[in-house]
């Protein structure tokens, strides 16, 4: 299953780099069997960019996800504790390998709407 991902720039380069190696999440989709995530990078980008291959996807309170991911989690402790600070159980995606468009390319090539999802959609 591929899913679309809604990701800041700023995180987006920080993916393509290699430096951030997990995608946290406060909510996951009901379906898990997740391979492919394509990814938006949100404006003032506004395209589709690529997608990477899942690796495994992580669900447990947010400190135990912080100790095992923060020397790839391409965020500081204080963002991390901000984004989940009214949230039991945290989750991330592993990321795999990305795989960057040579051309950006448009959401609507993806998704009918055209329109950025809140946070996913399924592809």
């Amino acid at each position: 299953m591929r899913i679309l991902l809604s990701i800041k720039p700023e995180f987006v380069e920080k993916i393509i780099s290699g430096e951030k190696k997990f995608e946290f999440r406060r909510k996951l989709p009901k379906k898990t069997d997740i391979h492919t995530v394509i990814v938006y990078a949100t404006l003032p980008v506004g395209k589709v960019v690529g997608e990477f291959s899942v690796q495994q996807i992580l669900s447990m309170p947010p400190n135990e996800l912080w100790h095992k991911t923060a020397a790839q989690a391409g965020i500081n402790k204080g963002f991390f504790d901000d984004y989940f600070s009214e949230t039991e159980t945290a989750h991330a995606f592993q990321i795999g390998i990305f795989k960057q468009y040579s051309q950006p390319k448009l959401l609507s090539d993806f998704i009918q709407s055209g329109c950025a999802p809140q946070s996913f959609c399924y592809v």
